[in-house]
């Protein structure tokens, strides 16, 4: 998995495609990460809040852009 972060610049070049593909992607990502977790197989816990966070910084950019990705 990877650890890396989005950055708002990024989310704001994207289209509204992209920005759904990357919400799905994301989405995907913090539910295989929630069940290592629940299993004991995540070592770097903050992988969690990571992908919350960014998956935050999609929604409310795209509602400043009018843009609705749900």
């Amino acid at each position: 998995m990877k650890a890396s972060k989005i950055k708002a610049g990024e989310i704001r070049e994207m289209g509204a495609d992209q920005m759904k593909e990357k919400l799905v992607e994301l989405k995907k990502e913090l539910f295989n990460l929630r069940f290592q977790n629940d299993v004991g197989q995540l070592e770097n816990t903050s992988t969690l809040s990571n992908v919350k966070k960014d998956i935050a910084k999609l929604y409310t950019i795209s509602k400043e852009m009018n843009v609705n990705i749900s």
